[in-house]
């Protein structure tokens, strides 16, 4: 019997590549392990039959006997952002728990493009590849492209006062809908191949600021005007608004790195994973137009 560990099991990503993994790709629950730093945010999955354990990237001497008899691992990348270094430390602790537990197959979340990126985090993704391909493990990595679930960060107070600030300039942006990210994942699990490979996920059509704000207004029935800035002008005003300090540079860099065409990219991967149609973000905004307008 196969054992495939998923890691960050309580979170979204997570918990929704466990669900296509049973739904969708029709696995057993007694094939699968969920991974928290925090089992008991694991009970619902637990009472479905899946076996947990304490995974817990921040202790890695207990990794190895965490992934013990594990013979696909799926690395979901931590939320860790706030002390620099952090992240990349944990997943390299993990991989090394890994390799020394003699796990089959490495899985990992990373990010399109992290050796070309402005994003202020692409190095941790970068260094985990690395460390990676370095531990003689057999891989794949998927490379998540942006989720249209991101734009509630933006969505809802841009509506509230009809302009949408942005550094992006004509940069376009291929979102894809977490769902469908976790579907394509569980797909690449469930059937991997036999060589190591990367994949790259993203919707299936980039479109720039502007023609998303286009689509969020029809879908609204709101108003919403695009106020192009430099980066400067954009980290200003978020200071102002009170966002804190330190998460200020990162969303200035994902418009900088929209800006400069670094995210633009289209890729079919999800259809080559899944066979199927994935959500259109006309049909995400519909969906969603409720919750956008706040």
């Amino acid at each position: 019997m196969t054992k495939i560990l998923i890691t960050g099991a309580s979170g979204h990503l997570g918990g929704l590549v466990i669900k296509h993994l049973i739904e969708t790709e029709m696995l057993k629950p007694g094939d699968l392990v969920a991974g928290s730093r925090d089992p008991v945010k694991l009970a619902a999955l637990a009472a479905k039959g899946i076996e947990t354990r304490k995974v817990d990237f921040n202790d890695p001497d207990s990794l190895a006997a965490s992934f013990a008899g594990i013979d696909r691992l799926l690395i979901v990348s931590t939320d860790e952002l706030g002390a620099p270094g952090k992240r990349l430390a944990q997943h390299q602790a993990a991989v090394a728990g890994a390799a020394k537990a003699g796990v089959g197959r490495l899985f990992y979340t990373s990010m399109p493009s992290p050796d070309d990126s402005r994003v202020t985090f692409a190095g941790d993704h970068l260094g985990t590849e690395q460390a990676i391909k370095a531990s003689g493990l057999a891989y794949t990595i998927f490379r998540n492209g942006w989720y249209m679930e991101n734009l509630f960060m933006a969505l809802p107070s841009a509506l509230a006062s009809g302009h949408w600030y942005t550094s992006a300039g004509t940069g376009v942006i291929a979102h894809i809908a977490r769902d469908d990210m976790a579907r394509a994942i569980a797909a690449g699990i469930a059937k991997p191949v036999a060589d190591s490979v990367t994949y790259t996920l993203t919707g299936d059509t980039a479109r720039t600021t502007e023609e998303i704000a286009a689509l969020v207004a029809k879908a609204t029935g709101k108003p919403l005007t695009v106020v192009q800035l430099s980066d400067a002008q954009l980290a200003e005003g978020m200071a102002a608004a009170g966002l804190p300090a330190p998460f200020i540079p990162t969303i200035v860099s994902f418009d900088a790195n929209t800006r400069d065409g670094k995210i633009a990219m289209v890729s079919r991967d999800f259809t080559t994973l899944t066979g199927r149609k994935q959500v259109s973000l006309e049909a995400f905004l519909a969906t969603n137009a409720q919750a956008l307008k706040g």
